[in-house]
């Protein structure tokens, strides 16, 4: 760096997480073998969204800022051998979109310290990024308590004269959810033929549209699994579940140029059969209240019956009539197993995840108080950088790794990109009990 030894921005207390609205504060630090003449220290503290038509391009076709402040930390002068310090502060706007990360666009913040040196010398530069969070509350989107259902109806032909119909219905526990957290899934299919179906997979997966001049959609499958295919006028219930992963929130607000969207995609080979149902990922996970009604069964209710508690049965429960397992048309209901998942760790062993691994468990409720503090969490890139993942703790950001396998194709559009780290199926010992209830 020539005269310079040292030349580098610091943020206060080592603080790389901000909020729209808060004050960003540092020292700039110069440490010089020799005098070094200059005509003045600047620091610019900037802001913008960048898209482009070309993978990985650095030259934007279309550019949205958000903010662009400068300060003079020192006029014209002399800095003498050793070191020096000039503190900086800036306030960011509040409408100001999350920090993202994609192959054809991104948002990105940084500070950047400038010392203009006299004609025919060298000017020096230093840079540094930081991030903002700004948090999406799923509990302000309506209705995101409810289940997500989607329904259905194919007619196909087999055997060449034959005609057969398929019903699919597939529906999510809840609307939105936040890393870490357990998507569950309930499919039906009804399988009203005498042909056998192709296998059953259910998708998780993200869109993001980049409005360029010819708008350019990206399409990419976080996680999927796989399930066997049902028989011949057999009705077949299948559930599974899917951890999301550190994905970038929904809907990325404050920015025109980039859109997120995710969806839950259940799709049947052989016939072809589609549902989709549209979620969303957020900051703080949706709270659910002991007051949302929770779906029992008939010998449940009959135990919470009045004057039912405390009584200890007499004899075992009566079975239930074999006919109450049979849908419409007189197929029987039966489960369906599972082939594959792509966040099963092939070598069988469980991942372990630290209870505060996502700041609130699966289907936690936030704790009462104020909203959580950014930060005060850990801020991670995930791998293929979309947005910053966050859990707890304040330290500096590092990159998420995973060494679980992926889905052997994981991208449905002509520019894919990695995808973020997937996790080992968790909570396996619901699993077993939602099998055992089958």
């Amino acid at each position: 760096m020539g005269k310079l030894q040292e030349f580098c921005i610091t943020y206060s207390n080592n603080k790389v997480v901000y909020a729209p609205g808060e004050s960003i504060s540092g020292v700039v630090k110069i440490r010089t073998a020799n005098s070094l003449q200059y005509k003045g220290i600047k620091v610019n503290c900037q802001g913008a969204c960048g898209v482009t038509t070309k993978r990985n391009d650095s030259v934007w076709n279309l550019e949205e800022p958000y903010l662009n402040s400068m300060l003079s930390v020192a006029d014209k002068g002399v800095l003498a051998p050793g070191e020096h310090s000039f503190a900086f502060q800036f306030v960011l706007p509040f409408a100001i979109p999350t920090s993202f990360e994609g192959t054809f666009g991104k948002i990105a913040y940084h500070v950047r310290a400038t010392i203009d040196t006299p004609r025919f010398s060298k000017d020096y530069k230093a840079l540094r990024p930081f991030y903002v969070l700004n948090m999406l509350n799923l509990n302000k989107v309506p209705d995101i308590e409810q289940p997500s259902c989607a329904v259905t109806t194919k007619k196909f032909n087999y055997l060449l004269v034959r005609v057969g119909t398929l019903m699919l219905k597939t529906s999510s526990d809840l609307k939105g959810y936040v890393p870490g957290q357990v998507i569950r899934l309930s499919t039906e299919i009804h399988n009203k033929s005498g042909k056998d179906t192709g296998y059953v997979l259910a998708s998780l997966v993200q869109k993001v549209t980049y409005r360029t001049k010819r708008p350019i959609i990206d399409v990419r499958t976080i996680a999927e699994v796989e399930g066997a295919g049902v028989k011949g006028g057999k009705h077949a219930e299948w559930r599974e579940q899917i951890i999301v992963p550190p994905l970038p929130q929904s809907g990325l607000d404050c920015c025109s140029l980039i859109d997120v969207d995710y969806f839950i995609q259940v799709s049947l080979k052989s016939p072809e059969a589609v549902v989709v149902l549209p979620i969303y990922i957020g900051n703080i996970p949706v709270n659910l209240t002991p007051t949302r009604s929770i779906p029992i069964s008939p010998g449940a209710a009959s135990a919470l019956a009045p004057g039912a508690a405390g009584v200890m049965p007499s004899a075992p429960p009566a079975e239930e009539d074999p006919e109450d397992g049979l849908c419409a048309g007189g197929f029987a209901s039966e489960p369906l197993p599972t082939k594959s998942h792509s966040q099963q760790d092939p070598s069988g062993q469980p991942v372990t995840m630290l209870p505060g691994a996502f700041g609130h468990g699966p289907g936690a409720a936030m704790p009462p108080g104020p909203l959580p503090d950014p930060s005060a969490s850990l801020f991670c890139l995930s791998t293929g950088a979309t947005i910053p993942f966050f859990t707890e703790g304040n330290v500096n950001p590092i990159p998420t790794s995973c060494s679980l396998i992926l889905p052997p194709e994981y991208s449905s559009c002509d520019f894919p990109q990695e995808p973020p780290p997937s996790y080992e199926e968790s909570c396996s010992s619901v699993n077993s009990s939602v099998n055992s209830e089958q």
